[in-house]
C-alpha cells in the first residue's frame, strides 16, 4: 500500500483506477482517460496534486538562499504573489527538480515540489538553508486540487465568496494569492488556463464534491501526461534528471546567467554551454504507432547509429497522432527515424508546444 492524499477515499468511490505514482496511490483515470483528456481541452477538468509537496520558507535572508539554491533568479520576483519556475541542480548541473516558488513577502517564499522527488528535496533545500538561517516548513496540512480549461477560473470563482471574486478574477498568469483558507494560483500542468488550490486538509473533500457539481470532470493521471505532454512540458524522470542539465532539456530559458549571482550548478552549465552537444526537440510520427520513452532515435537514415532518444511519448487524443519529446544531438535536421520494436518509423522535428489552449500548433490528421 502506497501513500495517500486526502482525496483517496472519494477517487475510490468514483470508481477510480488506482496505481502507484512515485509512492503514493492515485487515480489513473475514472473510465475514460480519452474523455478526461477532452474535458480539459474543451471545458474543465480536476486534478488531485496533493501528492506534491508545498514548502514554505522565511527568513531575513530567504531571498538571498533562493538566489544560490536556484538556477533561475528569484530576485525577479517584486510583487507578492508573482512566480517563478526553475530548476534546482546539483553542482555538476543536474536536475535535482523542477519547481515553482511564489514570492510572499520580503523573508517568505512558497515552494511547490515534484512527489517523487519531494524527501530528497527537502534535504537538499534544508542542508542548504541552514548557513542562511532561512526555515524550511513543510506544508503537511495542505492539500492541493488543480482546476484546468478553459471554463475552469470560472467555475472555481463561482465557489468562493462573491467578496473575493474580483480579485481572484484579477490574477494574472503565473501569480497567486490568498483567499480565505486557499491558496490560489493561476498556475496549470495542461496548457490551459486555471487555477491551482492550495487549501487545507479538511476542506479537500467538499470542495472537490463543489467543484464537481459546478460540472468540473475529475481526471487522473493518464490525461494529465497526454494534456502536458502536448503543451510541451517536461516530467521529472523522464525528460528532466540528475544526469542530465537544464540546457539539453529544453529548459535553458529557465537559467539566470546574471553575472553577480552564483549558483549550485552554475560553474557546470557555464562549461556546458560553451559545448553543448545534445538539445531536446519534439517529434512527429509520420506512420503507424505510438512513440514512447527510451525509443532510439536515428537522425543518420544512412549511417543507421542511434544517437537520440526519446524521452516522453504518446499518443495525441488533440491531434490524433502520436508525438514525443527526445533528446537529439544538436545538429538534428527536420526527420528523423524511430525504432519502434525493432522497425523504423518516420518523424518530423518540431518545436513543442504541439497544443496550447485548445489549438493544434501543428497540421492535424
Amino acid at each position: 500500500m502506497g501513500l495517500k492524499t486526502p482525496l483517496y477515499d472519494t477517487h475510490v468511490s468514483l470508481g477510480a483506477k488506482i496505481v502507484d505514482f512515485g509512492g503514493w496511490d492515485m487515480p489513473l483515470h475514472y473510465g475514460s482517460q480519452i474523455e478526461e483528456h477532452h474535458a480539459v481541452r474543451r471545458d474543465a477538468g480536476m486534478f488531485d496534486v496533493s501528492h506534491m509537496g508545498v514548502v514554505d520558507l522565511s527568513g531575513a535572508r530567504a531571498r538571498d538562499f533562493l538566489r544560490h539554491l536556484l538556477a533561475n533568479d528569484v530576485a525577479r520576483l517584486k510583487v507578492p504573489g508573482k512566480a517563478l519556475y526553475s530548476c534546482m541542480l546539483l553542482p555538476a548541473g543536474g536536475v535535482i527538480d523542477d519547481l515553482i516558488v511564489y514570492f510572499l513577502g520580503d523573508s517568505s517564499f512558497r515552494m511547490v515540489v515534484n512527489a517523487g522527488t519531494r524527501g530528497k528535496d527537502l534535504a537538499w533545500i534544508r542542508e542548504h538553508a541552514a548557513p542562511f538561517a532561512v526555515s524550511v516548513l513543510e506544508r503537511g496540512d495542505f492539500a492541493m486540487i488543480a482546476v484546468q480549461g478553459p471554463q475552469a477560473r470560472d467555475k472555481v470563482l463561482a465557489l468562493l465568496p462573491e467578496a473575493l471574486r474580483p480579485a481572484a478574477a484579477g490574477l494574472n498568469p503565473f501569480a497567486g494569492g490568498e483567499f480565505g483558507s486557499w491558496f490560489i494560483a493561476r498556475t496549470g500542468y495542461t496548457g490551459e488556463d486555471g487555477f491551482e488550490i492550495m487549501l487545507p486538509v479538511a476542506e479537500a473533500a467538499g470542495t472537490w464534491g463543489a467543484l464537481r457539481a459546478q460540472g468540473v470532470a475529475p481526471a487522473g493521471l493518464g490525461a494529465r501526461d497526454t494534456l502536458r505532454l502536448e503543451a510541451g512540458m517536461s516530467l521529472y524522470g523522464n525528460d528532466l534528471d540528475e544526469e542530465h542539465d537544464p540546457l539539453e532539456s529544453g529548459l535553458a530559458w529557465t537559467v539566470a546567467f546574471d553575472p553577480n549571482r552564483d549558483f549550485v550548478g552554475r560553474a557546470a552549465l557555464e562549461k556546458a554551454r560553451s559545448s553543448l552537444s545534445r538539445r531536446l526537440v519534439g517529434l512527429l510520427l509520420e506512420d503507424r504507432g505510438v512513440l514512447r520513452s527510451h525509443q532510439k532515435v536515428i537522425t543518420d537514415p544512412h549511417g543507421g547509429a542511434a544517437v537520440g532518444e526519446v524521452t516522453s511519448g504518446t499518443f495525441s487524443p488533440t491531434l490524433s497522432r502520436s508525438i514525443a519529446l527526445a533528446r537529439v544531438p544538436v545538429s538534428v535536421g527536420l526527420r528523423v527515424q524511430v525504432d519502434i520494436r525493432g522497425k523504423l518509423h518516420n518523424a518530423g522535428v518540431v518545436k513543442p508546444p504541439f497544443v496550447r489552449h485548445g489549438k493544434a500548433l501543428i497540421p492535424l490528421m
